[in-house]
């Protein structure tokens, strides 16, 4: 059992920065693939990027260059670093963990997930 909770979402204006943080409990968060996602009102979600165990990342075409996702095992924690934000990045973003080994969005199927962080750009 893992359990997953998010921290660091907010307002924040265009062009501006803010760093996500999702600690999991639990002994096993090492053996899995970390995720973030995010679902914004009347969208669909989207895998924003994901990291192997091994720490090879992947990222979604409109983030690449923006944002950077890192993990710390020994703190059971995953982070995503955003910068250059937009007005249409916000949405709840999610932290997810996955059992597969893979940063690929269609093998990526997460298993737990966290509660979510509202995470606002205004322009």
């Amino acid at each position: 059992q893992v359990q997953l909770v998010e921290s660091g979402g907010g307002s924040v204006q265009a062009g501006g920065s803010l760093r996500l943080s999702c600690a999991a409990s639990g002994s096993i968060f090492s053996s899995y693939s970390m995720g973030w996602t995010r679902q914004a009102p009347g969208k669909r979600r989207e895998l924003v990027a994901a990291i192997t165990t091994g720490g090879s990342t992947n990222y979604a075409d409109s983030m690449k260059g923006r944002f950077t996702i890192s993990r710390d095992n020994a703190k059971n924690t995953v982070y995503l670093q955003m910068n250059s934000l937009k007005p249409e990045d916000t949405a709840v973003y999610s932290c997810a963990a996955s059992p597969i080994d893979t940063n690929s969005e269609d093998r990526f199927y997460p298993r737990y997930w966290g509660q979510g962080t509202q995470v606002t750009v205004s322009s």
